[in-house]
């Protein structure tokens, strides 16, 4: 959840406070360290095409 007016507005990487910001994946839009990224799930039937 994005908390900072800088990341709403702009982004994270975009502040002026970006290199020393101790909440940027806490209040920001950065993921946590050693977070790994959720992958979208794929669409489809799950028959093969033809």
């Amino acid at each position: 959840m994005t908390l900072c007016p800088i990341a709403l507005a702009a982004g994270c990487r975009k502040c002026p406070a970006f290199s020393i910001c101790p909440l940027k994946s806490v209040l920001g839009d950065q993921p946590k360290p050693g977070a790994t990224p959720v992958a979208p799930p794929k669409r489809g039937s799950g028959k093969p095409k033809r």
